[in-house]
């Protein structure tokens, strides 16, 4: 397989280098500001779609541009290159909502995408009892006389549930008779429905994203909210894992990236002892191993990525990419505040939100210990 850049994906690269360029007003006092205000990144969100960049990935009959995964995968390393998230989160929806939503549902999402909010819905996965074990998720629904549904329940670590328009909420019927597998199924749930109540949570990174506790409390929808069908949403959730993962590692090699460059022109410029610090072996030591880390990253990904799109399965691939690259990129803003020093821990420096926003991608998603059990697990299969 071919990784290289065609002229196509190299343009535009290079266009998101010349957007920020053009735009000098999105720099990390910016992002400093937004993360002190516990806003979202919106002015820069609408500046890039109004760049036509924000629009990448959605289908064109929705007024989007659609590419493939190994170009997303590209974009969302160069605008992380820049020191910001990637907004890539958008491809997780499309890729849900077109897997399985209806035809109303499709256009709802991407009208919300493509509005200036990358959420057209939050995640209503995670419970207090039931982070990594899905099979412990207590939210239930039960269908009234009147044809509606009614979801209670409590979830909590949701994305932006105080933002997002919808929730894509997982829930079970206790009264079917059938395993957890078998008896979840998925909604497309209005957030300012009646019943509905909202505790935010503080986090040590990703300030400009929310992060909620949502509680349903006979919350009403209607059939037509369901997403996908009834008892099958366990599928509709590993679908979903197996793009987050690659978002999520797409996200880290940005990170990664942005980091890296920033201690490398430290090291060739910060002087001690009479010269570069870059001069010194220790130092060189970790810019290579930081390097190496990177390559590797960007060959995981890109493979991934290419496997998606000529429809192979993402079983290994994408926790295998997830679990290495949160690991890695990691290590790598770890050893890019380490190279920077004191002004690396302090908040002058975009290395020290890079470290601590890189820190969560070793848990969203599925922790380093659950990707070592699925992937453990994967494995084995194959030699069955």
């Amino acid at each position: 397989m071919d990784f290289s850049k065609t002229d196509e994906q190299q343009l535009l690269l290079d266009s998101i280098d010349q957007f920020f360029e053009q735009h000098p007003e999105f720099d990390e006092r910016y992002i400093r500001d937004c993360e002190e205000k516990q806003v979202p990144l919106s002015e820069f969100r609408n500046a890039f779609i109004d760049a036509g960049l924000g629009l990448l990935g959605i289908p064109e009959e929705y007024g989007g541009v659609p590419v493939d995964t190994q170009t997303l995968v590209m974009v969302a390393e160069k605008i992380g290159e820049h020191g910001f998230p990637s907004g890539l989160g958008s491809m997780l929806q499309v890729d849900d909502v077109l897997a399985f939503g209806t035809e109303a549902q499709q256009k709802e999402i991407m009208e919300c995408l493509l509005g200036g909010s990358n959420m057209g819905f939050c995640l209503g996965l995670s419970e207090p009892q039931a982070g990594s074990d899905s099979n412990a998720i207590a939210s239930s629904y039960v269908r009234r006389e009147d044809g509606k549904v009614v979801i209670n329940g409590h979830k909590t670590f949701t994305t932006d549930g105080d933002r997002a328009k919808y929730m894509l909420c997982m829930t079970r019927d206790f009264e079917c008779g059938l395993p957890p597998q078998k008896s979840m199924t998925c909604w497309l749930v209005p957030m300012d429905s009646e019943g509905i109540t909202l505790e935010n949570l503080h986090k040590v990174g990703h300030r400009t994203r929310s992060l909620c506790e949502v509680y349903l409390d006979n919350v009403v929808v209607d059939e037509s909210d369901m997403v996908g069908n009834e008892h099958e949403g366990f599928m509709v959730v590993m679908k979903n894992f197996d793009v987050e993962r690659l978002v999520i590692a797409a996200d880290s090699l940005g990170m990664a990236v942005c980091a890296y460059n920033d201690a490398l022109l430290h090291a060739a410029q910060r002087e001690q002892f009479g010269k570069p610090i870059g001069q010194f072996q220790l130092i060189q030591e970790m810019l290579v191993h930081m390097r190496i880390k990177i390559d590797n990253m960007r060959n995981s990904i890109y493979r991934t990525a290419w496997e998606k799109d000529n429809g192979e399965s993402l079983r290994v691939a994408s926790p295998l990419t997830k679990y290495y690259c949160a690991q890695a990129a990691f290590e790598v803003c770890d050893d890019a505040m380490q190279i920077i020093g004191g002004l690396g821990y302090t908040e002058e420096s975009r290395v020290s939100r890079l470290w601590r926003d890189a820190r969560m991608h070793r848990i969203g998603g599925g922790t380093d210990q659950v990707m070592i059990h699925i992937l453990g697990r994967q494995l084995l299969k194959s030699v069955r």
